[in-house]
């Protein structure tokens, strides 16, 4: 009796194992992994090493240059450190960035799930609902909802997810009209199950690697349109800041030579973003190979 469960595990682990080592040999989902952490390190471990103020300002330190008087990357021009702002600037973009892209994952895979499931004028109403969001330009529905409410970190986490989750809701919902008449699917229905069992238990759980995979795009989008807002000074008041405000900000100052104030945070944004695309384009990798072994 015991050695029952073990050997239902070995394939398991076996599938892990293989998903483990498919993901290694994507060399590019390596590096972005190593991106992610380096900068997630980078941004809320490093003010603990590298401690400045980035509350008061100090306009006798205004605008100088990196390696002056202990500042590595220089000053803006009010006077913080530009490599602390670098660092608080990154927890609110990565910050914001996983939690939208969380949201926004979330509420589309169970809006896509239903929909797609339910069929019938339940999915055509759903997907009506979807498609005239997406007919409206995204970034215009975040600008104006930026512009009604105060931007602050909870509030732009609810602005995007609540208008990113159109994407995943038409991926999901095309995974769930093909579950819906696999054999298992119609065996638990045909035992008397219901449509919320049939979407908790098989739908969602085998749309997972798609859920998964588009949840490293969503991230990545957040992140740039966390950017976007903040380059149009929809974003976070001072004196919080995110790269996104930092790049509008020294993109005012680049031409008169202070370059230190462009450059890093528009580095670390594309940084970023390309680290959740690789890793995207390796769970892709995981999950297509998993899908042909069964």
């Amino acid at each position: 009796m015991t050695a029952v469960p073990h050997e239902e595990e070995a394939p398991v682990r076996g599938m892990w194992r293989q998903g483990v080592e498919v993901f290694c040999e994507n060399r590019l989902a390596l590096l972005g992994v190593a991106l992610f952490v380096l900068l997630t390190l980078f941004s809320f471990l490093g003010p603990l090493f590298y401690q400045t103020d980035q509350v008061h300002t100090d306009l006798t330190k205004v605008y100088l240059a990196p390696g002056t008087e202990g500042h590595p990357l220089g000053t803006d021009g009010v006077g913080y450190d530009q490599l602390g702002r670098l660092m608080l600037g990154g927890q609110t973009s990565i910050v914001v960035g996983l939690a939208a892209g969380l949201l926004a994952t979330v509420v589309g895979t169970v809006w896509g799930a239903v929909a797609g499931f339910a069929g019938s004028w339940v999915d055509a109403v759903m997907m009506r609902v979807v498609d005239a969001m997406m007919s409206i330009p995204a970034l215009f529905l975040f600008m104006l909802m930026a512009s009604i409410v105060t931007p602050t970190v909870p509030m732009l986490i609810v602005i995007i997810g609540a208008f990113a989750w159109l994407g995943p809701a038409r991926l999901v919902r095309g995974e769930a009209l093909s579950l819906r008449t696999r054999e298992y699917v119609l065996a638990m229905r045909g035992m008397g199950g219901g449509g919320g069992r049939a979407v908790r238990r098989h739908i969602i759980p085998n749309a997972i690697g798609t859920v998964i995979v588009n949840a490293t795009f969503q991230v990545a989008d957040a992140i740039l349109y966390v950017a976007y807002l903040s380059f149009l000074g929809l974003g976070v008041p001072p004196p919080a800041a995110n790269w996104g405000g930092m790049l509008s900000d020294g993109l005012s100052d680049t031409f008169s030579g202070h370059w230190w104030l462009l450059y890093p945070p528009g580095i670390a944004i594309i940084l970023i973003v390309l680290a959740f695309n690789f890793i995207g384009d390796g769970l892709r990798d995981v999950f297509e190979v998993r899908l042909r072994r069964r």
